[in-house]
Formats: structure tokens, sequence, C-alpha cells
């Protein structure tokens, strides 16, 4: 097959998305199937740090292009059919919701078979997820495109099991249907890992670091998790700190607004975009891992931190559960008082959270971007096998 697949997901500070992208990508690259690849880039800088990255650089099997249109662009919509034509792709892979739609028609017909992933359909779920997103300023727009994009999609990929149901339900796609929507893990790149020489051991009076990984979207639940810390702190027996790693976002600035309020200037530290390296010395240094979201299509920071042994305190998100198991704690971040509790429970027993270490080590090791591209590589030859012997 001749695949194309949509790289400029990968923008400089790396998302949940990107990191799907690059890690698929290497993945391609240490299976080595044996098909050709055109893997398409928004800018050369990207290009190189990728393919670097993913050892690509020499593999016969892959060739990039730039592409001068941006995602959201008219031309995308209206040049990216010509592209795919000239490159006589067999199959075009979207690793998000947004599709060139004049390139595919709603009765899957055409020479390139489609592949789209849908990692979630939070603002479809939650109108007021993110209400100063461009998804909710235009959501008309945006429920109307997915739902274009499940009717064109010869299949879809969903990043969880919950994922997929709140897919099928909220696209109202037919049961008949329903193969087409597959859900596959994400993986867990191999540089997550617990610290080399062991977590450090602490002394009954040393401070302990509570680390959250994402961003500021209301359905994120941090000013929830700022005022749970904010109790935590006076109950502790020990100094807290709250590290908070993501990239600023000033249409939501009610976390900050509500730590400076509460005193709190000392004791949370906005970290900002971690790199890789950064992130993996946070997971390392931290006593425990809060997500504490409404909803997750699957929740990266979470394996990621259970591959690093760090224990992991989530929110009442379904799909964490999935994801988690029996490795975490569970909490609703809204009942300020048992959230602060769950937050120390771990600080204050060792041998708890020994046990939840172990337990999310185990529960990560389901999680290897190899698996995650094995079975996107069969989602591929199963669309191009379907049209090529129709019932």
């Amino acid at each position: 097959m001749k695949i194309v697949f949509d790289a400029r997901w990968i923008f400089p500070q790396l998302s949940g998305i990107g990191t799907y992208c690059r890690e698929l990508l290497a993945a391609y690259g240490r299976l080595n199937p044996p098909h050709r690849f055109l893997v398409l880039f928004g800018s050369a800088d990207i290009r190189d740090r990728t393919l670097a990255h993913s050892h690509l650089q020499h593999n016969p099997h892959i060739e990039t292009q730039i592409v001068p249109w941006p995602l959201f662009s008219l031309q995308n919509q209206l040049f990216f059919g010509s592209l795919l034509k000239k490159a006589a792709a067999d199959l075009y892979h979207a690793p998000n919701y947004l599709i060139p739609l004049p390139a595919f028609s709603r009765k899957r017909e055409g020479p390139c078979r489609l592949v789209v992933t849908i990692h979630d359909v939070i603002p479809l779920l939650f109108p007021d997820h993110a209400p100063r997103s461009r998804k909710s300023r235009l959501f008309p727009l945006y429920r109307w495109l997915m739902h274009e994009t499940a009717r064109r999609a010869d299949i879809i990929l969903c990043v969880s099991r919950t994922a997929r149901t709140d897919c099928i339900r909220t696209l109202n796609i037919p049961d008949a249907e329903h193969g087409r929507v597959r859900a596959i893990w994400n993986g867990v790149s191999p540089l997550f890992r617990p610290p080399a020489g062991g977590r450090i051991a602490r002394s009954p009076t040393d401070s302990r670091e509570i680390l959250y990984v994402g961003r500021s979207d209301p359905y994120k639940n941090l000013p929830a998790l700022i005022a749970a810390f904010a109790r935590a702190q006076k109950e502790a027996p020990f100094p807290l700190l709250l590290r908070i790693a993501g990239p600023p976002d000033p249409r939501y600035p009610e976390a900050h607004l509500l730590a400076a309020s509460l005193g709190l200037g000392h004791s949370v530290h906005w970290a900002g975009y971690l790199t890789d390296e950064e992130l993996l010395d946070a997971y390392q240094r931290a006593d425990l891992v809060v997500l504490p979201s409404r909803y997750e299509g699957f929740g990266l920071p979470v394996a990621e931190a259970m591959a690093c042994g760090t224990p992991v305190l989530c929110g009442p998100a379904p799909a964490l559960r999935e994801i988690a198991g029996n490795a975490a704690l569970y909490g609703d971040p809204s009942d300020t008082a048992d959230f602060a509790r769950l937050l120390l429970k771990p600080l204050l027993d060792p041998q708890l959270a020994e046990r939840m270490s172990s337990a999310g080590l185990r529960q990560a090791a389901a999680f290897h971007w190899d698996r995650t591209a094995s079975a996107t590589l069969e989602a591929y030859e199963s669309a191009c096998s379907a049209q090529e012997n129709p019932e």
C-alpha cells in the first residue's frame, strides 16, 4: 500500500495528538511493514526533529512532503485531493478528526481509503468543556464536521473503549457499522521509566510533590485540584508542593486566580510546557500524579506516570478507570474534602504508595506503541481489503 500519514498535527510544543503521530511513526520504523509511506509535515524543522526522534532519516519506505496549507485552511480543503491523487495514495490516515472533505465521498467510494483517529468527542458530550475554544465558538460547524468525518471514514480509530462507545453514540453510527469503529489503546514511550536508583525515600518531615500534567480547559478540573490541594496542605504534617505542567492558557485564568486568592503562591509551581526529558524528571520526582478530569479519551499522563512507578490519583472520567484499572485511586474533585483526603492518602502511607507504584508498573506494561502501531496497520489493511473485496 501507499499510505499518506498526516503528521501536521505535530506542533513545536507536543500535544497528546502530536505525541500520537510521532510515536506511531517511530513504531512503524521499528516494525518495518511492507508498505510505502508519504508523511506530511507543516515545516522542515518539525520534519527533521520528528525523523531524528523516530530514526527514520534513512528508511527507504518513508518519504516526506512539506504541505504549505495549514490544517484548518480553505486551501487544505480545496487542494488536498489533488495531493492524494498525485501521490497515488491507497490510504490516507488523518490522526485527528479534521479531514479534507471534498477528497472523500459519503458513499466511501474512490481510489483512496480513509482512516481517521477520533481521540474523544468531549465537545459533543460537554458543551462547556472549553467555552472559549474555537470548537465551542464554532460548535455547529464542529458538530457537522464530526458527523461528516464519521460518514466518510472507512475505519474510525478510537484510543480507548470508552472513546469508542461515546463516538458510536454521539455520532449516530448505525449498529451495522459498529465494526468500522475500533478501539486501539495509545502506548507509552520507553523513555518513561522508574528512576535508575529507585524512588527517593522521604523522611517524615520532607516535603512531598504532587504533579499535574495537562491543559487548563475547564473539563480538566484544575481549579478543583487547587482547592483540594489548599485543604490538603493545611492537614498535611509535611510541606506540600503542587507542580502544574502544561502550556499557559490566558483564556482560562481561573486556577491561577484561585491559587493566588488562597495564598498558595509559594507552594504551587507553574512549570509551563515541559520537554520529554523535563517531563520524565517531573514524573520521577513526584510523589503523586493527579489527573482530575471529568472526561478523557485516554489520559496519557496517567499511563506515563504509572510507567515511571509514580502513584496516580484520577478524577471521574471513565476512560481513566479503563486505563489505570486497579492501580490508581479515584475520587470526585468537586468534593473538596474527600479529594484532599485522597491526595494525602498515599503520601501518608508509604506502603500504600509502594503497592500503587508496583501495580502501576504492571498496568503500564499493557501500553506499548508497537502494539498500537500493529493494530493500526491491521486497520489500514482491513480498509483496503474491504475496497478490493466488496460484498
